[in-house]
């Protein structure tokens, strides 16, 4: 008999839940992102959540930093 290779099938990369997709897009906004976590989101295959959890993000940001602002501003 002939010695085949044969490939073991990749296990399933496990989906990230809600709060590792908020903590990664979080360091990432701060620049403060490990290459451990960086990998393991680009593996997990999907780019979805982290696309809205990066535009609510952004929306939260800028909302807070308006609110601060008017907040500074209207105390003159």
């Amino acid at each position: 008999m002939e010695d085949v290779d044969q490939e073991q099938p990749a296990a399933p990369e496990k989906r990230l839940n809600p709060l590792q997709v908020i903590g990664s897009v979080l360091a990432a906004a701060f620049g403060v992102q490990s290459s451990r976590n960086r990998e393991r989101d680009f593996k997990q295959g999907s780019f979805g959540p982290f696309i809205a959890a990066g535009i609510i993000f952004t929306a939260l940001f800028i909302g807070v930093l308006y609110l601060v602002v008017t907040t500074v501003l209207s105390g003159r």
